[in-house]
């Protein structure tokens, strides 16, 4: 099999899986307050495969970069409609509204979207960003569990024979416990707080014995390649933690925790002007990173698909208009104040934001099309 098919294949199996868990999430949670779900639907565009069970769609359509569920009432000011023009195998429900649903009904008995409380509304529109946290970690359990050993943040000796680093305080055995006052949940940590480090000077805390230590100027050597680019030279090695059920679930936490707040990170780095718009990637970008990811084992497949799934829950839950986060606030608004912010406003807000956000993935897009010419 050639590494170009591999790859396309890799890509939609990533893609596919992380919108179906993500579009699960929003309708196992719609089913279990008993709210109405019209389609439920894996991908854009014409339909490869559809099924009606139950007074609801189940589709597969052409284009996997996405997903829906189609909540009757989730848009009121787009659908003026009455539902008795709807065909009949998928009419409204007519059962009464339950708050005391079982966990899964077999069948939908709920009323539509905007006739729930905005307590199981909240819960319905949040469920899809917590079911891709839920895959995140599933995946940094199963690589951890693919690996010799989970790396810990406890310095276990020095490189070379005068490490700048031990003779700016460092001492073997000391548990990295933050950089730069940011904490460090597990080694990568450590790498990314120097790297943003400008001057090769850090300061640390550490836990040595019982006692924490804190170092305001530990200072690294550097090293200049051949292109001029200058880099901070990591004079440490860390210890090695044995697998057993309970590391394994514990450091698999840890790597989320990594990843969720390095991802949150660069959000914030590119809107404050840190980090570049250029250096955005899109779906070509990813697709070529899942195609590296494929050179180098199942092992990278399986980390770039849990960063790609807590990268799209972060992102959802951004209160940016258009996005699942910028719902979550007028909800949270409507359950304190007990007021609804109009209909008309919220469709306004998101068509804009939608127009937006498409408008950066095509010039992302093209952005990443240049890379490659």
């Amino acid at each position: 099999m050639t590494i170009a098919l591999l790859t396309t294949i890799v890509a939609i199996v990533i893609f596919g899986l992380v919108v179906l868990v993500h579009e699960a999430g929003h309708f196992l949670a719609a089913r279990r307050v008993g709210m109405w779900v019209e389609e439920f639907s894996i991908g854009f565009g014409p339909a490869l495969w559809s099924r009606v069970k139950n007074g609801t769609r189940y589709s597969l359509r052409l284009f996997p970069l996405g997903g829906y569920n189609l909540l009757p009432g989730e848009n009121p000011a787009e659908e003026d409609q009455e539902t008795e023009e709807m065909p009949e195998h998928l009419s409204r429900p007519h059962d009464t509204y339950d708050r005391r649903r079982p966990v899964l009904p077999a069948a939908v008995k709920g009323k539509f979207f905007d006739e729930a409380p905005p307590s199981h509304r909240f819960f319905v529109i949040l469920c899809g960003a917590m079911m891709n946290f839920v895959l995140g970690y599933f995946l940094l359990v199963v690589l951890l569990c693919g690996q010799d050993a989970i790396t810990s943040c406890m310095i276990y000796d020095f490189l070379g024979d005068a490490p700048a680093s031990q003779a700016s305080g460092l001492q073997a055995g000391d548990e990295i416990l933050a950089v730069n006052g940011h904490a460090c949940f597990v080694a990568e940590d450590i790498v990314y707080e120097l790297q943003r480090t400008p001057d090769y000077t850090a300061s640390m805390t550490v836990l040595r014995g019982k006692d924490v230590i804190e170092l305001p100027a530990v200072h690294f050597d550097s090293t200049t390649a051949e292109d001029g680019t200058t880099t901070m030279v990591l004079d440490f090695q860390v210890y090695g933690i044995p697998k057993t059920p309970r590391t394994v679930a514990s450091w698999a936490g840890r790597y989320f925790l990594y990843y969720a707040r390095a991802i949150l990170r660069g959000f914030i780095d590119m809107f404050t002007g840190r980090v570049s718009i250029n250096q955005l990637s899109g779906p070509v970008g990813l697709v070529s990173a899942v195609s590296q990811a494929v050179r180098y084992g199942w092992k990278d497949v399986v980390s770039l698909a849990a960063l790609i799934t807590v990268n799209l829950g972060i992102f959802n839950l951004l209160p940016i208009p258009g996005l699942d986060g910028f719902k979550l606030v007028f909800l949270a608004v409507e359950c304190v104040s007990g007021k609804t912010v109009p209909a008309k406003v919220q469709a306004a807000l998101n068509a804009a934001g939608i127009v937006a956000l498409l408008t950066l993935v095509i010039l992302v897009t093209f952005q990443d099309i240049t890379k490659f010419m």
